[in-house]
């Protein structure tokens, strides 16, 4: 079986302050860092908003990339973001999926 890691970067806004990680799990670390779950650089500076990422297959060469891409200069990072993702929108919705759509019902609605 075939694993997936992944290289991501993290923002709190638009060409604001950029995080660079690793995870095998880009659904859960994503997650993480969205809910603040552990102190650390992006709970203080409010990186939640996934930017970019990228998916390999060998541990190694992701922590590799990962260790590069964080000596990048800014320029090169933003130049990175902005190739796929101009807009720098909050990638997190392409990664978990659509959301169901609201029905006005919340809890302890009951339909008709």
């Amino acid at each position: 079986m075939e694993c997936s890691y992944y290289v991501y970067i993290l923002a709190n806004r638009k060409r604001g302050t950029l995080y660079v990680g690793v995870t095998n799990d880009l659904v859960r670390r994503t997650h993480e860092h969205r809910e603040g779950v552990a102190a650390g650089f992006t709970k203080r500076h409010g990186c939640k908003h996934l930017v970019w990422f990228e998916t390999h297959t060998d541990i190694e060469a992701a922590i590799l990339r990962e260790k590069r891409v964080k000596t990048w200069l800014r320029p090169w990072k933003e130049e990175l973001v902005e190739a796929s993702n101009p807009d720098w929108r909050d990638l997190w919705w392409d990664i978990i999926g659509p959301q169901p759509p609201d029905l006005g019902m919340g809890p302890g609605s009951r339909p008709g």
